[in-house]
């Protein structure tokens, strides 16, 4: 083959010759000595698989340990006559494995009061919803933040499109606010959505909100500060089990934990076969449905609501809990009595008791009360009601309760989060998600966290509880809220740490303006009470 020095002579005689042919042989040489560099060239081996594996995980871990994003913008609110100036900042917090790859971003909106004499010292309350699978958005919106959405004053539904007023019933005057959505509600994501279900679970869900809070607070220099938890619905499953996390894995103890609608033992609403627990528990919410809907005796209707739950709540607790214990061996006159006497007491006819085998589920019942209007009653709060469209349907329809407020709170979350706290994201925002199979911890028994919180009040005896429950809420009836707090594994001196208040709506009682007024006031004082102020 040619080498360099041969073609260059080869060159120098082409460019001397005279023929019409030198175009055409310089262009030959052109072509000729490219081949022959290529040639003398190693040639370019292609990547290892393994370096292309490396390559794309590591662009994957760059773009997952990328910074918190967030925003935060300066804003005021009116809170009995008080002007509270407060800043607002929406964002997300990465959380991290061992090694200090991200595993999941969480998104958190947090309202801090501006000049605070002591920042640092003032009360500090994370909150979130429940589900699992929900935003926290409801009590966001709805009672602790400083915007609500609007609603009748006895919140029912207004039309669309829908309004946010401002709250001068928020908790901002009293305790700065960060509201927390677990991995795969609102905008926080797993950081590979493959291991979402690594968060999906009792204890993994817990792990992953106590790691956010302890990250929250080292992040902001707030351990000083008296620190809380809010929950409702499954949030109120998810603080106590948080209270034993925080506790166990941080050394971080609460000064107070706020239950909205409670379910810490499912035992008590989960029926079934072998399990007659709820049947009892439901009876007095039964009542309170069937009193609102004027479906009792006019005996009955005479009566405030409380004095008639005196009624259910003691046949409940006696000649039914006796019916239902004997099963087949209750003797017929004594049932006969018992199925009167149930359907006095929730205004379904004695024939449908009878044939429920005095076992009425709460879809049956919600379809039946008002089965002679076309009528279904609501889950989360059984004073709503919808149409139905199959008026023999043994089952609710849908919950209308839920109808009348779920497009409400997600049309004026978009537009807030985007316009006012100035945090854009073109994701959707799941205000309810489907998280798929949840991880119970509870082979063969019902799940149960109240063990966990009288774990952490006998660790903690300053630890204080207060219990927020609505009459009216058939998902978590108040009456089983009771049951679970009365078979509490504590120290009868620890009980003075708990406290209830009751409410005249349902499960969001909050959404019902009287019951917001007065559950501000309730959480005002227990917050100042735990705080030692």
């Amino acid at each position: 083959m040619c080498k360099g020095k041969d073609v260059f002579i080869l060159r120098i005689a082409i460019l001397t010759t005279m023929t019409p042919l030198r175009p055409l042989l310089l262009c030959a040489l052109s072509a000729f000595t490219t081949l022959a560099v290529q040639a003398q060239e190693p040639a370019k081996q292609p990547p290892p698989a393994e370096d292309k594996k490396e390559d794309k995980e590591k662009k994957e871990d760059d773009k997952a340990d990328k910074a918190d994003k967030k925003s935060s913008t300066e804003h005021s609110v009116t809170i009995g006559g008080q002007k509270i100036d407060y800043t607002a900042t929406a964002g997300t917090l990465a959380l991290k494995d061992a090694t200090g790859k991200t595993t999941a971003d969480i998104f958190y909106i947090s309202y801090t009061k501006k000049g605070a004499s002591d920042a640092a010292a003032r009360p500090l309350t994370f909150s979130f919803n429940g589900g699992p699978g929900s935003s926290s958005v409801w009590m966001h919106m709805g009672l602790l933040g400083p915007k609500r959405v609007k609603l009748r004053d006895d919140g029912f539904a207004l039309p669309p499109p829908y309004q946010l007023v401002e709250n001068e019933f928020s908790l901002l005057d009293e305790t700065d606010l960060v509201f927390i959505d677990p991995v795969g509600t609102g905008y926080s994501r797993a950081a590979k959505p493959e291991d979402a279900k690594n968060f999906y679970g009792l204890n993994e869900d817990a792990k992953s909100i106590g790691e956010f809070i302890r990250l929250y607070i080292s992040k902001h220099s707030r351990w000083p500060s008296p620190k809380f938890l809010i929950g409702e619905s499954y949030g109120t499953t998810r603080a106590a089990a948080l209270s034993g996390e925080l506790m166990r894995s941080h050394r971080l103890n609460l000064n107070g934990i706020m239950l909205v609608s409670t379910v810490l033992n499912f035992q008590t609403i989960w029926g079934g076969e072998g399990n007659d627990l709820p049947n009892l528990l439901y009876l007095p919410s039964f009542t309170a449905a069937a009193w609102y809907h004027k479906k009792l005796s006019p005996e009955l209707l005479k009566k405030p609501l409380t004095e008639v739950l005196a009624e259910s709540e003691a046949f409940a607790s006696g000649d039914y809990n006796r019916a239902l214990l004997m099963g087949a061996g209750l003797p017929a006159a004594e049932r006969t009595k018992i199925v009167k006497r149930m359907a006095q007491l929730t205004g379904l006819s004695e024939a449908f008791v009878d044939g429920s085998n005095l076992r009425v589920p709460l879809h049956r019942f919600n379809a039946e009360l008002l089965r002679d209007k076309r009528l279904v009653t609501g889950r989360f709060d059984s004073r709503y009601t919808n149409y139905v469209r199959d008026p023999l349907s043994e089952s609710a329809e849908s919950d209308p309760s839920a109808d009348a407020v779920f497009s409400a709170y997600a049309s004026t979350f978009y537009h807030y989060v985007r316009n006012e706290l100035s945090f854009e994201d073109d994701r959707p925002y799941h205000i309810l998600a489907s998280v798929g199979k949840w991880n119970w911890d509870a082979e063969n028994q019902f799940a149960d966290v109240s063990e966990v919180l009288s774990e952490s009040m006998t660790a903690n005896p300053f630890l204080k509880v207060h219990v927020s429950n609505g009459y009216f809420d058939m998902a978590t009836p108040y009456f089983a809220s009771r049951y679970t707090f009365n078979h509490l594994r504590v120290h009868p001196d620890l009980l003075k740490n708990i406290t209830h208040s009751d409410y005249t709506a349902g499960h969001m009682m909050y959404l019902n303006l009287p019951d917001l007024k007065k559950q501000k006031d309730d959480l005002s004082k227990f917050i100042r009470s735990a705080s030692n102020r």
